[in-house]
C-alpha cells in the first residue's frame, strides 16, 4: 500500500484508527448483549461504551503495550482498561482475541468492498456512456491480432459492459461470502459465552454469525473473496490491453488522453505512451497474485493457527487500495479516451476488401459450390491481395476486382451478387440486438 498508487477513502478503511475503534465496537456490543443476559452489570456496559466510545485510542500507546506483552489483542485491551477503568474487567468476557480480530477483519473487507461495488458503478456509467456515442463507429475486428471482420467500437464498449457487470455481481457475492462474524470462543464451542451475544454482534456490525467457526472464521470464504478481486483485476488488464493495442502507432484508432504540459519521454518530445493502461496492467498483476496466498491461507492446522495473519495484514489492504486505484483510472481512461473513426475506416480499408471474404465463402456454398473448392477460390484472390499489401503497407490489389475477373467465380456469382456482399453494414446490422442484451436498450 504506497501513497502513489492509494485513494484517502479506502485507506482509511485500514488505518490503526479504524481497526481499533472496530475492535471497540466488538467488545462494547458483545458487553451489551453481556449484560441484557446478566452476565455482566448493564451499569458497566454503559460506562465501556460511555469512556470508550468517545475516547481516542493512543496508538503509541498500544504499540509500547504490544512491545512487552508481544501480542496486539492484549495491548488493546490493557489500554481500554486505563481509559474505562475497574468496569474494563468485564470486556471480553468469554472470547478469544480470534473473535474480534476475524470480525474486524470481515467489518474492513465490507467496507471495501462498498467502495469498489461504488467504483464499479461509476466504470460502468462511463463505459456505457461510451458504447452509445461509438454504438455505429465501424472499426475492423480482429482475432490473432490479424484483421477479420467489421465491429463497432460500441461493440467493443458494450463487451467491457457485459464484463464489468459479471465482475459486480460477483462482487457482491463475494461481500455475502465475507459478512461472516464470529464470537464463538476459544476453540469456537461457545464454552464460555452465549451463541445470543454472536447474534447480538453481528446483527450491530452488519454480518452475519458465522454458522460454525473453528477458532477463526473459515478461510476458505476469504479465499473466494481475493480470487474475485483477482478476476476483476483480470477484466482491467483486458480492457487496458486493447487499448495499449489500439494506440500503437501503426495503429492508432484510440488513445489515452494527452494532457496539455504532459510528457511522454524525458528523451524523446515526440512521444505519447499508453502510461495509464500500461500502469493498470501491472497493478492487476498485483491483485491477482494476492489470490494465491488466499488460497494457501485455507489450510490451516486444527482449529487455528496463525499462518494465516501475516498474509491477511498485507493483502487485506493492498488488494483492496490498489484494486479500488485502478478502477477509478480506469474510469478515467474511459471517460477521456480519444477515439478516431477515420483511423479506424482507414485501417479497415488497407485490406483492399478482404474483410469481406466470408461473405463470399458463403455465397459461393449457397451458389451451388462444395465448401472446399469455395473456400480455394476466395483464399487464391485473397492472397494476391495480401502479397500486394506486403510491398507496400496497403493493397495494391483490390479484392472485389480480383473477383469479378476470376472466371472460375463468375460461374457462380453475377457481377451483382458479388458486389452485394461486399455491404458493410450487414457486418453491423445486429448492433441493436446485441446493447439490448446488454443494456436492455438499443
Amino acid at each position: 500500500m504506497i501513497p502513489r498508487y492509494s485513494r484517502p477513502d479506502m485507506v482509511a478503511i485500514w488505518s490503526p484508527e479504524t481497526k481499533f475503534r472496530i475492535w471497540f465496537e466488538i467488545e462494547a456490543h458483545a458487553c451489551d448483549a453481556l449484560a441484557e443476559r446478566g452476565v455482566i452489570p448493564k451499569e458497566a456496559a454503559k460506562t465501556i461504551w460511555d469512556k470508550g466510545g468517545s475516547a481516542e485510542f493512543d496508538i503509541d500507546r498500544i504499540d509500547e503495550i504490544e512491545r512487552e506483552t508481544k501480542h496486539d489483542v492484549i495491548a488493546f485491551l490493557t489500554h481500554l482498561a486505563e481509559i474505562v477503568g475497574p468496569d474494563a474487567r468485564f470486556v471480553h468476557q468469554g472470547m478469544t482475541s480470534s473473535d474480534v480480530l476475524d470480525t474486524c477483519f470481515n467489518v474492513q473487507l465490507v467496507r471495501a468492498t462498498d467502495l469498489l461495488l461504488a467504483d464499479m458503478d461509476a466504470l460502468l456509467a462511463a463505459i456505457k456512456r461510451r458504447a452509445f456515442e461509438h454504438k455505429d463507429t465501424v472499426c475492423i475486428g480482429r482475432s490473432h491480432g490479424i484483421h477479420a471482420e467489421p465491429v463497432t467500437f460500441g461493440l467493443k464498449m458494450a463487451e467491457a459492459y457485459a464484463e464489468f457487470d459479471r465482475c459486480r455481481t460477483r462482487l457482491l457475492n463475494a461481500r455475502e461470502e465475507i459478512a461472516t462474524c464470529a464470537i464463538s470462543g476459544a476453540v469456537g464451542t461457545f464454552a464460555n459465552i452465549d451463541p445470543a451475544v454472536e447474534e447480538h454482534v453481528a446483527k450491530a456490525m452488519g454480518l452475519q454469525a458465522e454458522p460454525v467457526s473453528t477458532q477463526v472464521i473459515p478461510r476458505d470464504r476469504h479465499a473466494m473473496y481475493f480470487a474475485t478481486l483477482g478476476v476483476i483485476a483480470s477484466s482491467i488488464e483486458r480492457v487496458a490491453t486493447e487499448i495499449r493495442h489500439l494506440q500503437r502507432t501503426e495503429v492508432l484508432e484510440a488513445e489515452e488522453f494527452f494532457s496539455k504540459g504532459q510528457k511522454g519521454s524525458s528523451a524523446m518530445p515526440h512521444k505519447r505512451n499508453p502510461v495509464l493502461t500500461e500502469n493498470l496492467t501491472g497493478l492487476a498483476r498485483m491483485v491477482r497474485g494476492y489470490s494465491i496466498p488466499a488460497m494457501e491461507n485455507v489450510a490451516l492446522w486444527h482449529e487455528r493457527d496463525i499462518s494465516h495473519s501475516s498474509v491477511e495484514r498485507m493483502i487485506g489492504p493492498d488488494a483492496t487500495v490498489t484494486l479500488d486505484f485502478a478502477l477509478a483510472r480506469l474510469t478515467g481512461v474511459i471517460d477521456k479516451l480519444v477515439v478516431y473513426p477515420d483511423r479506424m475506416m482507414g485501417n479497415m480499408d488497407r485490406l483492399g476488401g478482404l474483410v469481406h471474404s466470408q461473405r463470399i465463402l458463403l455465397a459461393l456454398t449457397q451458389a451451388g459450390s462444395s465448401r472446399e473448392d469455395a473456400y480455394r477460390l476466395v483464399q487464391r484472390n485473397a492472397m494476391k491481395v495480401w502479397d500486394s499489401y506486403q510491398v507496400s503497407g496497403a493493397a495494391g490489389v483490390d479484392f472485389l476486382s480480383e473477383l469479378l475477373k476470376d472466371q472460375d467465380v463468375r460461374e457462380y456469382l453475377s457481377e451483382q451478387e458479388i458486389r452485394d456482399r461486399f455491404d458493410l453494414g450487414y457486418h453491423t446490422k445486429n448492433v441493436d440486438v446485441i446493447f439490448k442484451r446488454v443494456f436492455g436498450e438499443s
